[in-house]
């Protein structure tokens, strides 16, 4: 039997930067995030982010690839935005995104980290977040 654990983590920001995922936002979008995934067979572990990103945690498929899974992720969120207009300008997120992959062991804590972004946000801007995964990344 195989067992194969491909886990990653990824970000992506707001077309530039723009607070517009209020509270009533993130939550209507991270259900309908969450109900999409399930549908087309992408496994969406978490899903949170602030008012100007968002996280996801994927479990992938050997089959999918990462680059295509964040495409669509990306791509239907956008959409939806635009279709159901909870937001009031036209919605777009930005061009580049960041991804990590996650081991297994660690799982429980990348969830936990994800599912408090509120409270990480009180303190944080988006660019303090970036600052400590690219340390992280490069083992500082």
């Amino acid at each position: 039997m195989q067992k194969i654990f491909l886990y990653a983590h990824a970000m992506w920001a707001v077309g530039d930067k723009a607070p517009v995922l209020t509270k009533t936002v993130r939550a209507v979008l991270y259900a309908h995030l969450q109900k999409w995934a399930e549908e087309k067979g992408i496994r969406l572990l978490t899903v949170n982010g602030g008012v100007d990103h968002i996280h996801v945690l994927v479990n992938l498929h050997p089959a999918q690839n990462l680059a295509q899974v964040v495409r669509q992720l990306r791509s239907e969120s956008a959409e939806w935005l635009n279709a159901t207009k909870l937001v009031t300008e036209p919605f777009a997120w930005e061009d580049e995104y960041a991804a990590y992959t996650v081991s297994p062991n660690v799982i429980r804590q990348v969830t936990d980290y994800l599912e408090r972004q509120d409270e990480y946000h009180k303190t944080r801007s988006l660019a303090d977040e970036m600052e400590v995964f690219e340390k992280l990344q490069s083992g500082q």
